[in-house]
């Protein structure tokens, strides 16, 4: 009972360290911290007097063994300070995970990198192998059986000849085995390896394993229609051109218009799902699909305990979304136009370039600009409709009016022109079935986006083309002033394999700061570059492509090192930093290296929750899994009161960095196009698959030799 009290008189300290809205001045976390210590080491003096034991130290691993009782776990719920009340029944026993031996191996395993020194009242970690050559830490999630399958496959991804024609050897082995063989052999080799399951119920060991592990879920339901390219190519046409025809205006612009050669969008991309339009009802069944993503996203994230539940993605689940997806392609065509329309139509007026709000004009400038039209109503009705704040301009129209549902696309999107005053339209007349369908696409985005909010899961919004991305970006971005008012729900993806990418980022950034919401972005490097050149080339519009792989590093690290420095600066000046949260998404080590120092150089660190990391199930676990884990759970049982204490400042987590798997789920039959595309970018990344055949196979070498070739992996973990 001496404890118990002790530790009540703990709450407000605990609170200050755990409560998702309390301050957390330096010098009043380090206090909460050093009076949490010593009620726990005093808990311990009357059952062990052997001060001169091994145990007696102050490790937080051995503090977690002397109080750890049956094993029971705790749940850490929403805004509340930490309280003994949510219990949750344990998926570990704490007691089963570290064993002396166990212990003792790890120990010997990496005795010989560098041990850092760690100031008092700092994170104690082990320290993160950069060049992530560690086959230990980069596998400890897996079966000795999982890691010889991770091989074959890999071995069957070096052959070039195999991953070439490997859709047609998959619908040949069916055809020869059967189906249920044919399953059988999938769920043994490439679909248990790349697949977490077949459904919402079938993917929870997955979700289970890799959270006990501090990595944590991005869920994709990656069921693809193996259509031929001439099916592809037909429905592509049909949706991307209006009932009312292609009218190419004066001013039209060719990259925003349909073209056959073009039209099956699967050309020359490995990495990326491709949606094609076929009617209204699919749209309403694929969000219903997301929204099943989300709920199962948020069904995992109940089940396990968070470390904290703030930071850049605050409840830890995401599910990645398409717009394609969810409506008629044509409408993503035209509205991109209108936007590209528009900057030239204010670059014409102003000079300079890029988008509006970088003009930096005001309302004031735009009525100097029309001085020579004299009263002309148009002119004043087109002003009010003018989206703008003290800083001047951030819009020319009514962007609100677009997620909101209700606005005329038509009547909308229309300019005064600058020597005769009558209003001119930017984008073609759109029929009344087509409003109606672009309406329908915001509502199912709307619906999404709030489900997402009401069930506290983050929704990553995929870049595509560059003929749809202005539209799918300003959508985004709307969503975000709508939805990240107090924490950011919505991110966008950027693809830094092209030339305007930190232009566009600065720009969002500079909205969102502007407007007042939680910004969040995902870094990519890209998919459809080979795809972009071709069409620009074809087409006769400028290459949007960077010239080499090194400009897209640099365009990478230049865009990361411009989020970086922004939340710095928030930092510095008191402001809330996690109002900008990026999310690392890359396999290349070179990158993550650069986010990694980056981020030490400047002084950002893991525990501002502001950055994070992603990878695909089944690729570079040698990156993700050194990174994410953090946070070992300790328990205790006394006079039958239940408790957790979250040893937060002292952890014998790895490198406790925010670390993801972009997991996707279906049936095995519909998911070979998913499967066939991992296999063709694979055999593009021969170096990668070259070192996870090294680490794999040092890792087999390894449990062989010391007897571990029935190894259960079992973590005990948080994700950060």
């Amino acid at each position: 009972m001496a404890l118990l009290r002790s530790l009540s008189a703990q709450r407000t300290a605990i609170s200050l360290v755990y409560g998702r809205n309390s301050s957390k001045s330096g010098s009043a976390a380090a206090a909460a911290r050093r009076s949490l210590q010593t009620a726990a080491r005093s808990s311990t003096t009357g059952s062990n007097n052997n001060n001169n034991s091994p145990d007696s130290t102050d490790s937080p691993l051995l503090l977690g063994r002397r109080l750890s009782g049956n094993g029971h776990r705790f749940l850490h719920s929403g805004e509340k300070p930490l309280q003994a009340a949510s219990v949750v029944q344990p998926a570990y026993n704490v007691n089963e995970q570290v064993k002396p031996k166990e212990e003792e191996t790890r120990k010997q395993d990496v005795k010989h990198q560098p041990q850092p020194s760690t100031p008092a009242g700092s994170p104690q970690r082990d320290p993160l192998d950069v060049s992530f050559n560690d086959p230990i830490a980069a596998f400890k999630s897996k079966t000795t059986w999982e890691l010889v399958r991770a091989y074959v496959v890999y071995m069957v991804c070096s052959s070039e000849k195999l991953v070439e024609h490997n859709m047609t050897l998959m619908k040949w082995s069916k055809q020869v085995f059967g189906q249920r063989i044919f399953t059988a052999l999938m769920k043994a080799t490439f679909y248990g390896h790349f697949v977490a399951g077949e459904d919402q119920i079938k993917i929870i060991p997955t979700l289970e394993r890799l959270r006990s592990f501090g990595v944590k879920p991005i869920l994709d339901y990656s069921v693809e229609e193996d259509i031929s390219q001439e099916e592809a190519e037909k429905r592509e046409v049909e949706s991307s051109v209006s009932s009312a025809g292609d009218n190419k205006e004066e001013g039209a612009m060719p990259q925003y218009h349909v073209d056959k050669s073009f039209a099956d969008r699967r050309y020359k991309v490995s990495s990326a799902r491709t949606y094609f339009y076929l009617n209204e009802a699919t749209c309403e069944r694929n969000m219903e699909i997301f929204i099943k993503c989300l709920e199962a996203v948020s069904v995992d994230d109940r089940k396990a305990p968070r470390a904290i539940a703030t930071g850049a993605t605050f409840g830890t689940g995401i599910t990645a979304i398409k717009l394609t997806a969810l409506g008629r392609p044509q409408l993503l065509l035209q509205l991109s136009e209108v936007i590209m329309r528009t900057r030239k139509y204010m670059e014409a007026m102003v000079g300079g370039q890029g988008n509006v709000l970088t003009h930096h004009k005001t309302i004031k400038d735009l009525e100097h600009y029309y001085a020579s039209l004299g009263d002309n109503k148009n002119v004043k009705d087109f002003l009010k409709n003018v989206t703008s704040d003290k800083e001047g301009i951030l819009h020319l129209f009514p962007w609100s009016g677009i997620v909101d549902e209700d606005s005329q696309l038509s009547d909308t999107f229309r300019v005064p022109d600058p020597v005769t005053g009558q209003m001119r339209r930017l984008i073609s007349q759109i029929p009344p079935k087509e409003e109606e369908m672009f309406r329908n696409m915001i509502r199912r985005l709307n619906t999404i986006v709030k489900a997402a909010a009401d069930l506290d899961v983050r929704i990553m919004v995929d870049a595509e083309q560059t003929y749809f991305q202005p539209a799918i970006s300003r959508i985004c971005l709307e969503m975000m002033r709508k939805y990240n008012k107090d924490k950011a729900i919505v991110f966008n993806t950027y693809q830094c394999y092209l030339r305007e990418t930190f232009r566009e980022v600065n720009t969002d950034l500079e909205q969102a700061k502007r407007q007042n919401f939680y910004f969040g972005a995902k870094l990519v490097r890209g998919a459809y570059m080979e795809q972009e050149r071709a069409r620009a080339q074809a087409l006769g519009y400028p290459d949007p492509v960077n010239p080499t792989f090194d400009a897209t590093t640099d365009m990478y690290h230049k865009t990361l090192s411009e989020c970086l420095r922004r939340i710095k600066l928030m930092k510095d000046g008191g402001e809330d930093a996690r109002k900008i949260g990026i999310m690392v998404a890359s396999h290349n080590e070179d990158t993550v290296r650069f986010a990694i120092q980056h981020m030490k150089e400047i002084g950002i660190s893991p525990e501002d929750k502001v950055i994070c990391f992603g990878q695909l199930l089944g690729m570079c676990d040698y990156i993700t899994f050194p990174l994410g884990r953090v946070f070992l759970l300790n328990y205790f049982k006394k006079s039958e009161i239940l408790i957790v204490i979250y040893l937060l400042h002292q952890t014998t987590g790895q490198a406790g960095y925010s670390a993801y798997k972009y997991i996707p789920y279906g049936p095995v039959e519909e998911v070979l196009p998913y499967l066939s595309r991992r296999a063709q970018e694979n055999k593009g990344v021969l170096q990668k698959i070259k070192k996870e055949k090294r680490l794999l196979m040092a890792e087999i070498r390894r449990r062989l030799l010391r007897g571990q070739l029935f190894y259960k992996p079992k973590g005990n973990y948080v994700p950060i």
